[in-house]
């Protein structure tokens, strides 16, 4: 499976014990872990903020990044979202032929039933993987 893994998943799988962390190691050990220039973007800013010291963040945003299959964005998704960054990772997701985008972002998963991708949340992708 094709598996985007937006930032907010990415980020609570290195700086906490949990769901987003089993999500990743899933997704590593049997599925393409997708990833492209937005995410990147977004991944490095977003870890120093949770308090992951920059020289880290930087070695971390490398190993997803070396790690994963790399992402051209596929056409803006026509949607309204109140965030023009999860425009930008949407676009990714569906560009790279994602078969489901994980996130916790409430305002993506108001426009699953809409988006050109399914989005699920971590424990959705868990149960997904899991049947």
């Amino acid at each position: 499976m094709r598996v985007y893994l937006d930032t907010g998943v990415l980020v609570a799988a290195f700086t906490t014990r949990g769901l987003s962390a089993d999500v990743v190691r899933v997704v590593l050990a049997g599925h393409e872990l997708l990833f492209g220039a937005s995410l990147r973007e977004e991944l490095g800013a977003a870890l120093v903020r949770a308090g992951v010291p920059d020289d880290l963040a930087t070695d971390l945003v490398r190993t997803v990044e070396g790690e994963a299959v790399w992402a051209e964005p596929g056409p803006e998704p026509g949607l309204w979202l109140r965030d023009p960054d999860d425009a930008a990772i949407l676009a990714e997701a569906a560009g790279a032929g994602a078969d489901v985008l994980v996130t916790g972002d409430r305002d993506l998963l108001e426009v699953a039933d809409r988006a050109p991708v399914p989005i699920v949340d971590p424990r959705g992708f868990w149960e997904l993987v899991r049947r």
